[in-house]
């Protein structure tokens, strides 16, 4: 019974939900069953070496959600073979826009209806983000994170059990552990979404890639490094800006563009000058979202699908599988282009 519920010094969890996870982790695998007697408090606060009122918090707890029952003078006993109450989620998401809000419908429309989604936003702020998940710690089933910076913070997403962790859209490679992850590959995706166009991109002599100054902008590097990929490989003239301006839209260039904004300010500047896209300058954008589909009758983007990867990610916590997935972005080819 010892192996069964075990304390882990170095974990950050708490150690009362250690032993409830214990307990609840063993029932779902069947090394618990029915009717079986657990350890008393004093023999499993002597195994583990933890305080007797930490075993007692998490049978009562256990008690409580009526995965275990107590007997007077006999003990705690396994009061039933389905130990999971309604699943306790955390997303951790960068901001809010509408491809993440496409991800966080299909992602709950996947998931049982009494599901508790709690969602956090750090906006690129690595003290927040580091915040956020240090204050869950043991709280969750389940943590769907998306570390959108950067820089390497495998060290912060560590301190989630890998059982528990599911990244989505950006994985984390010098991340060690056995944890689920739906993400893009984003230096290779964009060049052969670049590629796939290149019939249509040769109609114009230049094709810029607008960056963003709106800090709640997140471009991986990744993609910057497959952009200069396709432009070395394809032979066509490229250049990268830092933010929209008036003055560097010309007839006969083409433009790639990652911030709404920056997309909204573009068209507006297209309606003053009389241009048009896809006929005077080729406009492609970052991210499908419904209002892409119908802007300027249709505007030409490169995207993964979102629905997709919110579904994915919610079908490993119902399956209790961990994975690794790509998932592929594509061009979308509209009139824009």
């Amino acid at each position: 019974m010892q192996h069964l519920i075990r304390i882990d010094p170095t974990s950050s969890m708490p150690k009362y939900r250690q032993i409830l996870e214990g307990v609840v982790g063993s029932i779902e695998s069947g090394r618990l069953v029915q009717g079986q007697q657990l350890p008393s408090i004093s023999e499993l606060s002597e195994w583990q070496r933890v305080a007797k009122v930490t075993v007692a918090k998490a049978y009562e707890e256990l008690r409580q959600r009526g995965v275990i029952s107590s007997r007077h003078g006999k003990g705690f006993y396994v009061a039933s073979g389905e130990a999971r109450n309604a699943l306790n989620v955390l997303l951790l998401f960068d901001t809010l826009n509408a491809y993440k809000e496409t991800l966080f419908y299909a992602l709950k429309g996947t998931l049982p209806a009494d599901t508790r989604l709690s969602l956090f936003f750090y906006h690129y702020d690595k003290a927040l983000f580091e915040s956020h998940i240090a204050n869950s710690m043991g709280k969750y089933n389940y943590y769907v994170v998306m570390p959108h910076f950067n820089e390497d913070v495998s060290r912060l997403l560590g301190r989630i059990p890998p059982e528990k962790l599911i990244i989505i859209d950006k994985d984390v490679p010098q991340l060690a552990g056995d944890y689920g992850a739906v993400f893009q590959d984003f230096a290779a995706d964009i060049s052969a979404a670049l590629q796939s166009a290149l019939h249509l991109l040769g109609r114009y002599r230049k094709l810029t890639l607008l960056l963003s100054s709106n800090r709640f902008q997140f471009i991986p590097e990744g993609t910057l490094q497959g952009f200069r990929q396709f432009c070395g490989a394809a032979g066509i003239e490229c250049a990268i800006v830092e933010k929209f301006s008036a003055d560097i839209v010309r007839p006969g260039e083409a433009y790639l563009l990652f911030a709404d904004q920056d997309l909204v300010n573009f068209v507006k500047h297209l309606h003053t000058t009389g241009l048009a896209a896809g006929k005077d300058v080729g406009l492609i954008s970052y991210d499908d979202t419904p209002l892409k589909e119908i802007l300027e009758g249709g505007i030409t983007v490169i995207s993964t699908d979102f629905e997709e990867m919110g579904r994915l990610a919610g079908n490993m916590m119902l399956q209790k599988t961990r994975e690794k997935i790509a998932n592929r972005s594509r061009l979308i080819l509209r009139k824009s282009l």
